[in-house]
């Protein structure tokens, strides 16, 4: 009996030491994701419902401010987001982490942190990669940071 408890505490033990990634999405692991901007036999596309240029007008110094990209699977292949990065450190990007379906929505979302910015206009950039051709989209607005 005293080997069948050391037996399920070392299989427990396995178990609870295997490493996941707990952003990832069931049966879309890091590599799979990397590769799907390589494999064109996977392409799909992608339209962007609003416009990928948003003036989001007049901030104060400080402010933080989120901008949003809707769009749309217009393929016949699930969409894989890739990659979603800024031009800058001031922006911060969330990147979605699960595939979209044919005819699907999603939301790419960015936050502007305006702390420590000069005044004036900032205009910033997102870029997304996809699995689409092209397989780099930018996404862009601007902002004018007052006192």
């Amino acid at each position: 009996m005293k080997k069948l408890y050391i037996l399920l505490a070392v299989t427990a033990g396995l178990f609870a030491c295997q490493t996941t990634d707990k952003k990832g999405t069931p049966g879309l692991d890091t590599e799979a994701r990397q590769n799907a901007t390589k494999d064109s036999a996977n392409f799909t596309t992608i339209q962007w419902l609003d416009s990928t240029f948003i003036d989001l007008g007049k901030i104060k110094e400080g402010q933080v401010v989120e901008v949003s990209y809707r769009f749309k699977n217009t393929g016949n292949k699930n969409l894989i987001i890739a990659n979603v990065s800024a031009s800058c450190g001031c922006t911060v990007p969330e990147k979605p982490e699960r595939p979209y379906a044919p005819g699907e929505e999603g939301v790419i979302k960015a936050k502007f942190d305006s702390r420590g910015r000069p005044k004036g206009e900032a205009r910033k950039t997102v870029y997304v990669d996809a699995n689409t051709s092209p397989v780099q989209h930018q996404l862009n607005f601007k902002v004018d940071i007052t006192d």
